[in-house]
């Protein structure tokens, strides 16, 4: 069955064709200065669904997602500090502790709501070699000009630079509230190469003692620094794709800078179409239908959010699951509560058929597997997956048929929805930590409670608090 998928490119759906016979997938990971919130999540998930619709139609992906640890600026305008040095300023920490500290705390959130790693994670930090030869090629080829702060991309000798925003190049100008840097040719070029010290000034420790700290500099031929925030993914895209550039995806914030200027200097510099396929996830919006960001300060993360609440973070992977990847997504405590009930009820289906000793091994249904995929295969419609999910707990067939069969299908769902249906052997200390924990509320001391809570899920179970209190599943 044929795949179609929406192409940001075309603006159109599209069926999907590989190049050969490894899908290349490449996804735009976190910038490691902070927790991912929620809006950043949704994103993670619907590139996880798509992964896994790829893979439940028997084709083999190989999918990279970067890691940025240097680069990304806080003015859109190539301006600002580096967001890892205000991670590191405000913790009082190093940036390449704020890094790991960070990447870390990412990699437990996308393990918490079921999201797969990627075959390769690649740190910007790591490639600077491949991010220095990239920009050499442009700069070989024409492309290039330096200013007193860097080196800068012209994109007025890139031809179509506006093929993928769709937008005339006004609209791609810099807005009123950036600053402009007057040394740049055109309001859209931007840094390849930033210099590390502008204006020749050098370095001196005693004047600059957050500088020695930070240490994320390198030599290039065009003095100390560090590279531009888009170039990395360029780079590294290019280095473990090869030639299997299918698809990109990312936010739809990435459209109009960050993935049309890594389409102007990969295309430049190799002269070859960079990636045929290009989705982008939706917002996710706080009351009042205003985005969730970090810049805006309003943002929400899985741990204090859903986790010390008690709520299994799957019940977010629900609700993202019931909304369009393409359409935005509203955010509040009703919704929360209305796919926790609507997780739980699912669950509580699925064990209601559960048969003793049970085995998939017969697989799904027939005629079912095709339904399901004819609604994931349409640009993954997930709203209408789980509608044939329903359709397939209230039909006629049989308890082990229809156990095998939503089985079969949580493969692209990813809720878990086999280990609902066992009871799970808790061990002795988690049953201790428990019994502590209670304790520890039952006093109001909810900081040890919370620690103990920390306890609990490092140990690979996650916690959950109810009218009949607290249990626990494993991850």
């Amino acid at each position: 069955m044929s795949i179609f998928l929406y192409n940001t490119l075309s603006r159109s759906k599209e069926e999907f064709s590989p190049i050969g016979k490894v899908v290349g997938l490449y996804t735009c990971g976190p910038t490691v200065y902070n927790y991912a919130h929620l809006g950043n999540l949704r994103t993670y998930v619907f590139e996880d669904i798509l992964k896994r619709v790829l893979r439940y139609n028997d084709l083999e992906v190989e999918h990279v997602m970067n890691i940025t640890d240097v680069g990304h600026l806080t003015g859109d305008g190539d301006d600002g500090e580096d967001k890892l040095e205000v991670g590191a300023k405000r913790e009082g920490k190093t940036a390449w502790e704020i890094a790991e500290f960070y990447t870390e705390a990412f990699k437990r959130d996308i393990a918490s709501l079921n999201i797969s790693e990627p075959d390769t994670w690649c740190k910007a930090t790591d490639h600077i070699a491949e991010q220095i030869d990239l920009i050499k090629q442009l700069e070989a080829k024409g492309f290039t000009y330096q200013t007193s702060d860097g080196i800068y991309y012209d994109t007025l000798k890139f031809k179509d630079y506006n093929k993928l925003s769709h937008l005339n190049l006004d609209e791609l100008k810099e807005g009123a509230r950036v600053e402009k840097n007057e040394e740049k040719k055109n309001p859209t070029d931007f840094a390849l190469w930033k210099f590390s010290y502008p204006k020749g000034r050098s370095f001196d420790s005693a004047q600059d003692d957050f500088a020695s700290r930070r240490k994320m500099e390198w030599e290039s031929p065009w003095g100390v620094g560090f590279p531009g925030w888009h170039v990395e993914c360029s780079a590294m895209s290019l280095k473990y794709l090869h030639d299997n550039l299918d698809i990109h995806c990312g936010g739809i914030d990435h459209i109009n800078v960050h993935h049309t200027n890594e389409i102007a200097q990969s295309e430049a510099a190799t002269g070859q179409k960079f990636f045929n396929y290009w989705l982008h996830g939706e917002f996710l919006n706080i009351a009042g239908g205003k985005k969730m960001a970090k810049s805006a300060d309003n943002f929400l993360t899985l741990e204090n959010a859903l986790i010390k609440k008690g709520i299994n973070p799957l019940v977010y992977r629900f609700a993202c699951l019931q909304v369009h990847y393409r359409k935005p997504m509203e955010y509040g405590e009703e919704i929360l509560i209305n796919a926790e009930n609507g997780l739980k009820h699912l669950y509580n289906q699925v064990r209601e058929i559960a048969v003793p000793k049970f085995s998939a091994r017969g697989g799904p249904a027939s005629g079912w597997k095709e339904k399901f995929l004819e609604a994931v295969n349409d640009d993954l419609n997930m709203p209408q997956a789980l509608a044939v999910v329903q359709e397939v707990l209230k039909s006629d067939l049989s308890s082990e048929e229809k156990l095998a069969t939503v089985v079969d299908f949580d493969r692209v769902l990813g809720l878990n929805l086999e280990a609902s249906t066992t009871e799970q052997e808790v061990p002795e200390e988690i049953k201790n930590l428990l019994d502590a924990r209670e304790t520890a509320r039952a006093g109001k001391d909810w900081t040890q409670a919370d620690t103990i809570r920390a306890e609990i899920e490092s140990a690979g179970w996650l916690l959950e608090d109810g009218p009949q209190g607290a249990r626990v599943i494993k991850k």
